[in-house]
C-alpha cells in the first residue's frame, strides 16, 4: 500500500507526461491566454511532489513500521544481483535514448518556436510505439498485463464517461464551486482542490480536471484569485488519489499484490488525503509565493 501512495506522490514531479497535465494546460491556455512552459511547470511542482513523498514516508514509518530493523544478508544479496546484471544491453540503451529524447523535445518546445506545433500527447504516444518498433517490448509483454486491473480501470472510465455524458459531473462542479463564489480567495482555492481530489478518486483524473478547471478559472478573477494557483493546486491533488483503487494505476498495481484490502486502503487513504490538503494549503500560503507564483490578483 505504501508503494502506491509514494508512486502517486512521486508522479507529480513529472506531471507533464500525464494526460491530466496536457488537458489542464490546454484549458488554462485557452481561457487565460497564457502558456505554461515545461520548466515552469516542473519548477512549481517539484517541491510539492518531494515534500509529499517524504511526508508519506514518515506516515508509513509510524503506521506501517517494518517488522525487522535489519534483514541479514540483504546488502550482500543486492550486490550479488547487481553483479549479475552486467553491462547495459541494447534494449536498455534504446529505452534510455527514447525517454531522454522525449524529455529533450518537450523541454525545447519552450525555446524553439518551430517545435511548439508538436502536440505533447502525440509525442508521448510516438515514444510508446517506438518501444515496439525497436522490439524493446513485444506481444508477450502485452499478454502479461494483469487483466483484472484493466477491467477495474475500464469500469472506472465507464462511470466517468456516464457522469460526463449525462451532465451530472458538470452539475456537481458548478454547484460545488458556486458555494464559494462569495468566499475568501484562500477558501475558494482549497474548495476547488478538495473537489478535484474527491472527483479524481471516483473518475479519471483527466475528467475531474476537465469538468472543474474551466469553471474555476472563470470564477477566480471575480474573487481576486490568480489563475496560476488554481491550475497548480488542481494538478497537485489530481495526481494523488489516495482513497480508491481506481484513482490511479499505482493503486491498482499495488493492490494486485494481495497484501491489503480495499477497506484498508481507504482507511489509511483518509489521513493521507488530509495530509495532501494540508500541503496544498502550505504551498498556497508560503511555498509558491516565495517561489514567485502570484496567488492573488493585484
Amino acid at each position: 500500500m505504501g508503494m502506491a501512495f509514494v508512486a502517486g506522490a512521486g508522479s507529480i514531479v513529472t506531471l507533464l507526461g500525464a494526460a491530466r497535465g496536457a488537458v489542464a494546460l490546454g484549458f488554462y491556455t485557452e481561457i487565460v491566454n497564457k502558456d505554461v512552459s515545461f520548466f515552469e511547470l516542473s519548477y512549481y511542482m517539484f517541491p510539492i511532489g518531494w515534500l509529499m513523498t517524504f511526508l508519506l514516508w514518515g506516515f508509513f514509518m509510524v503506521f506501517f513500521k517494518p517488522e525487522k530493523d535489519r534483514i541479514p544478508g540483504l546488502r550482500e544479496k543486492a550486490k550479488e544481483l547487481n553483479s549479475r546484471l552486467g553491462g547495459m544491453t541494447r534494449n536498455e540503451i534504446l529505452a534510455a535514448v527514447i525517454v531522454g529524447g522525449v524529455i529533450v523535445l518537450m523541454s525545447l518546445r519552450s525555446f524553439v518556436p518551430a517545435l511548439g506545433a508538436i502536440d505533447k500527447t502525440a509525442l508521448i504516444l510516438c515514444s510508446s510505439i517506438a518501444f515496439y518498433i525497436f522490439k524493446i517490448l513485444d506481444l508477450k509483454d502485452l499478454e502479461d498485463i494483469p487483466w483484472n486491473i484493466i477491467l477495474l480501470f475500464a469500469g472506472a472510465m465507464s462511470i466517468g464517461f456516464c457522469l460526463w455524458e449525462t451532465g451530472a459531473a458538470k452539475w456537481l462542479a458548478v454547484n460545488w464551486l458556486g458555494m464559494f463564489q462569495e468566499a475568501p480567495g484562500f477558501v475558494f482555492i482549497m474548495g476547488i482542490s478538495f473537489f478535484v481530489m474527491m472527483m479524481t478518486n471516483f473518475i479519471m483524473n483527466v475528467a475531474a480536471i476537465a469538468i472543474s478547471l474551466p469553471v474555476a478559472l472563470v470564477i477566480a478573477p471575480y474573487l481576486g484569485v490568480a489563475p496560476e494557483v488554481i491550475l497548480y493546486s488542481s494538478l497537485v491533488v489530481a495526481g494523488m488519489p489516495f482513497l480508491l483503487l481506481v484513482g490511479a494505476a499505482p493503486n491498482a498495481i499495488a493492490y494486485d499484490s494481495g497484501q491489503f484490502t480495499t477497506g484498508e486502503f481507504f482507511a489509511y487513504g483518509v489521513p493521507a488525503s488530509i495530509m495532501l490538503m494540508a500541503v496544498v494549503a502550505v504551498a498556497v500560503v508560503a511555498i509558491w509565493p516565495i517561489m514567485g507564483m502570484p496567488i492573488y490578483l493585484p
